[in-house]
C-alpha cells in the first residue's frame, strides 16, 4: 500500500479476527512508531505490547471505551513520564498523538487494523502492564485484522467538506 492509500484505508476496527498478527509485521509497527517524530527528539514513550489473552482481558477494565481490547490479536500500551508541569504536558500529549498516528498507518499498511482508547484507570493500567511511578498509560491501540471486512480507501469518509475544513491565506 502506498502511504495516502493507507491513510485514505484507515478506520477504527474494533471487531478482529481470531488470527495473530506475525512478529515481524508486529516489530515493523513498533519500529515506525520508534521512528516518530517528538518534541526536541526527546522521545518520551514507551511501549509495552500485550498479547496475552488473559493480559488483554484485564487490560479492557481500564476504560468502558476499551471493551474491545480483548478481542484484539494485541495492544500496544502507549507509556510516558508523568509530566511536572503543563507545557511539558501539552509536549508529551502532542507527540503521543503523533506515534498514534504512526502506529495505526503502519499498521493499515500491513492490512491491520487498529482502534485507540484512552486510559482512566491508571492504577489497573500499571498493575495490568507493570510500568514504574513516575509513568501513566496515555492510550491502548488495539491492533488484528478486521472481522467484517478488508481495509481499503474510503471513498465518502463521515468528513467536513474539503472546503469546510481548508482555508488558504485567510479564513
Amino acid at each position: 500500500m502506498e502511504t495516502f492509500e493507507a491513510i485514505t484505508s484507515r478506520r477504527n476496527v474494533r471487531s478482529y479476527q481470531d488470527r495473530p498478527i506475525p512478529d515481524d509485521d508486529l516489530r515493523q509497527v513498533l519500529e515506525a512508531a520508534r521512528r516518530t517524530p517528538s518534541s526536541r527528539n526527546a522521545q518520551r514513550w514507551d511501549f509495552v505490547v500485550v498479547r496475552d489473552r488473559d493480559q488483554l482481558q484485564d487490560l479492557s477494565a481500564v476504560w468502558q471505551g476499551a471493551r474491545h481490547v480483548p478481542g484484539s490479536a494485541a495492544t500496544i500500551a502507549l507509556i510516558a513520564p508523568e509530566p511536572d508541569e503543563g507545557r511539558k504536558r501539552e509536549s508529551i500529549v502532542y507527540d503521543l498523538g503523533q506515534v498514534t498516528m504512526s502506529i495505526m498507518v503502519a499498521a493499515t499498511d500491513l492490512g491491520i487494523g487498529t482502534a485507540h482508547s484512552s486510559v482512566h484507570d491508571q492504577a489497573v493500567a500499571q498493575q495490568v502492564l507493570g510500568f514504574p511511578e513516575g509513568y501513566f498509560c496515555a492510550y491502548l491501540i488495539a491492533m488484528g485484522y478486521p472481522a467484517d471486512r478488508p481495509l481499503r480507501p474510503i471513498r465518502e469518509p463521515a468528513r467536513r467538506s474539503f472546503d469546510d475544513v481548508v482555508h488558504f491565506d485567510r479564513w
